[in-house]
């Protein structure tokens, strides 16, 4: 028995799928979720193995509540059209349902989805570079989602102060404190405004409208102060960075 969500904020779209499913006995649906918040709830209680998760919902989007997830189960989308997710989700392989969506299309991406499962095709191996791709387009590149504790952050990219290594883990500082990110600095490096925010150090990113001042720091390195008072490292490369980016 294959144990399902149905996560979409449009209850007209869940009552679809929720019909359509009635073809496949193998499949036991635990619960229909308005929201992403909703879903996450409901993926961490039941440990799914298959979601149909929108794209487009209020609050965090289908691609944000999956990048919280440490573990995705298989995930079947269903968007309305947006021409980045459907080339994001051709180049990588992942099925989609295009809305509306008819039966036969419906039983495509499941019979597809029973066929990686009998080859054992690990869901996160399949979703990882497609939320990769996703995060590098607005307006997801304009905030980071995090959990803290047992809730969940919207932070705006304007709000962060500097970003920093942190083993598996990136910190993120903002004046409501650190909050810990599972990306890589390369990932942010990549997906922040390249004019706004500069890789000091391979353990630093820094807004450089937090910046006040930058010291000399032992041979060619400097330490960049910050109106928070932070202070982050500015490696040789990072300094000739900063002074392209600042014009100095």
């Amino acid at each position: 028995m294959i144990k399902a969500l149905i996560i979409d904020d449009e209850p007209l779209a869940r009552m679809i799928v929720k019909e359509y499913l009635q073809k496949y006995p193998a499949i036991e649906l635990l619960q229909e979720c308005n929201d992403g918040f909703e879903g996450l709830k409901a993926i961490q209680q039941h440990q799914p193995d298959l979601i149909f998760l929108d794209i487009q919902m209020p609050k965090i989007n289908g691609f944000e509540m999956l990048e919280l997830i440490d573990q995705p189960p298989a995930v079947i989308f269903t968007t309305a059209f947006d021409e980045y997710a459907i080339k994001a989700f051709e180049s990588h392989a992942i099925d989609y349902l295009l809305k509306p969506f008819s039966q036969d299309r419906f039983d495509k991406a499941v019979l597809k989805m029973f066929d990686q499962h009998k080859e054992a095709v690990t869901p996160t191996k399949v979703s990882a570079p497609l939320l990769a791709e996703a995060a590098q387009t607005p307006p997801q590149n304009q905030r980071v989602v995090v959990k803290n504790g047992s809730k969940i952050k919207i932070i705006p990219v304007e709000d962060i102060f500097y970003l920093e290594a942190a083993d598996d883990y990136v910190k993120i500082h903002t004046k409501e404190g650190s909050f810990l990110k599972n990306k890589t600095m390369a990932h942010f490096e990549q997906s922040l405004d390249k004019s706004l925010f500069v890789r000091t150090h391979r353990s630093c990113i820094v807004n450089i409208q937090q910046i006040t001042r930058i010291d000399p720091y032992e041979k060619d390195n400097h330490i960049a102060i910050l109106k928070s008072g932070g202070r982050v490292s500015v490696s040789k490369s990072g300094y000739a960075k900063l002074k392209l980016v600042l014009g100095i």
